[in-house]
């Protein structure tokens, strides 16, 4: 399939919204303070228009989903905190020349490949919300960031506790870089406990690819540090595979950086056979993933994830767009249900119209990578990268990868807690990234106490072998 041409937003229409969400140039200090000033007026603590569309609809935001449900309690799954819309209406290839400005062509491909996919739209929700401490800390980052003098996707400093780029510069280069380091230092959580799966689906036949008990830990984020403290590394995960019987007894622990470059991304794992700790291979860049039996790269993950070096990204502006968004209903069925024979169950996926950051990604000179061109949809709310276009070497549309998010008003956040990866190429097949399904183990809820730190010793693998 060939690459599709996509038309954005006029450079005219592009020079005023920049304008408005205060796309300057750092002149001087007070120009600086200025921009951040605005986001406690036209823009969102986070950086996002706060008005909504000129034709309602996309609504104002209004300090998002921070109420939780009339009797849930923690010990409960998080339900469909909006059960109650009504889908507005469906787009598949009958009508998708209809709303092809605002449908990504990997979506386009999905619809012309299957003609029984479709995705539903619902009302939009602007649910993103995040503590008052996260939002301090972004308009401290806005004063204070600075990207890395080779560019924003090499890394950046003063910023901590929250999106480090609020108002992307002026520059596409520098801007693209910005903002995916804003999807990559997203703020979800500050620690959490769950269980999680990824599925294969192949042939009309569905195999449960990896599943585990995970710990995270997000450095960045922990509201009693600082930016003087902060050792550079973004999160700390912990792994004890549950599934399959192949993989039963395997554990990881994993410390992520915020800049790869300098603090590079370390991990070790333990397997229960050999009784013993090791260094384990890369989990990043296009490295293969052994969690889905090399379907995906690792940075595939989340819509991307890991070091942003190996790319450079263009920021080609800001655009409506049909994106998934507030997909509890999907997290609350059973992966079995969930998964029909060339996608997942469109009735359990919620699509809304949402103003995205359009990025595009090319492998910088000099670099590789298997999928060397992408383009990413990052939600202007929560700064998550939510779908993405991917091309082969040869310029053909390859892959769809799409993201979903958990709405958490009791943290308050909107989480990525699952990714499906359709390969638009392939006769059948796709696979579906971390999810926390309904079925057992997955069933439980979501954990919020601070992890000992033990978890995250490597050592201490071989120790708790009875998890």
């Amino acid at each position: 399939m060939k690459r599709r041409n996509f038309t954005l937003m006029s450079a005219t229409s592009l020079a005023a919204m920049g304008a408005g969400l205060g796309w300057l140039p750092k002149r001087a200090s007070a120009a600086i303070t200025a921009q951040a000033e605005l986001l406690k007026t036209t823009l969102t603590p986070s950086g996002a228009e706060r008005a909504g569309n000129a034709d309602g609809t996309i609504p104002a935001w209004t300090g998002g989903e921070t109420t939780t449900p009339a009797g849930w309690t923690p010990d409960q799954i998080m339900p469909d905190m909006y059960a109650d819309d009504q889908k507005l209406f469906s787009i598949d290839a009958t009508n998708m020349a209809q709303y092809a400005d605002k449908l990504t062509p990997a979506l386009m491909g999905m619809m012309t490949k299957h003609a029984d996919f479709r995705i539903d739209v619902y009302p939009t929700r602007r649910s993103a919300a995040a503590p008052q401490w996260v939002y301090d800390n972004i308009y401290q980052n806005a004063l204070n960031a600075k990207p890395d003098p080779g560019g924003a996707r090499l890394g950046f400093s003063g910023a901590y506790g929250g999106i480090p780029f609020p108002i992307p510069d002026s520059d596409p280069y520098q801007a693209g870089g910005q903002i995916i380091k804003n999807h990559v230092c997203r703020w979800e959580v500050e620690y959490l406990e769950r269980v999680a799966g990824s599925y294969i689906m192949s042939g009309g036949v569905l195999t449960e690819a990896s599943a585990y008990k995970f710990w995270g830990q997000y450095d960045y984020y922990l509201q009693d540090g600082n930016l003087a403290n902060y050792t550079g590394i973004l999160r700390r995960l912990r792994y004890i595979y549950v599934g399959p019987s192949n993989e039963v007894g395997l554990q990881l622990v994993q410390l992520e950086p915020t800049d790869p470059l300098n603090t590079p991304d370390l991990v070790w794992e333990y397997l229960s056979g050999e009784g013993r700790v090791r260094k384990a291979p890369e989990l990043h860049y296009d490295t293969p993933s052994g969690s889905t039996n090399g379907y995906t790269t690792y940075d595939e993950y989340y819509v991307f994830h890991g070091p942003t070096d190996r790319f450079d990204w263009k920021c080609l502006g800001k655009k409506e767009m049909f994106i998934p968004y507030n997909n509890n209903k999907l997290f609350l069925s059973t992966a079995q249900d969930a998964h029909k024979p060339n996608f997942l169950d469109p009735s359990l996926v919620r699509f809304e119209l949402h103003r995205v950051w359009v990025v595009d990604a090319t492998v910088h000179p000099g670099e590789r990578n298997i999928v060397p061109h992408r383009r990413f949809y990052m939600d202007e709310d929560s700064w998550i990268a939510l779908l993405a276009d991917e091309w082969d070497a040869q310029g053909n549309l390859w892959k769809l990868n799409m993201g979903f998010l958990e709405v958490r008003p009791d943290i308050p956040s909107v989480i990525q807690s699952n990714s499906v990866l359709y390969d638009l190429q392939n006769t059948s097949g796709y696979c579906t990234l971390n999810g926390p399904w309904a079925n057992p183990p997955y069933n439980a809820p979501l954990v919020l106490t601070r992890p000992s730190p033990s978890l995250f010793n490597p050592q201490s693998m071989a120790a708790q072998d009875q998890y």
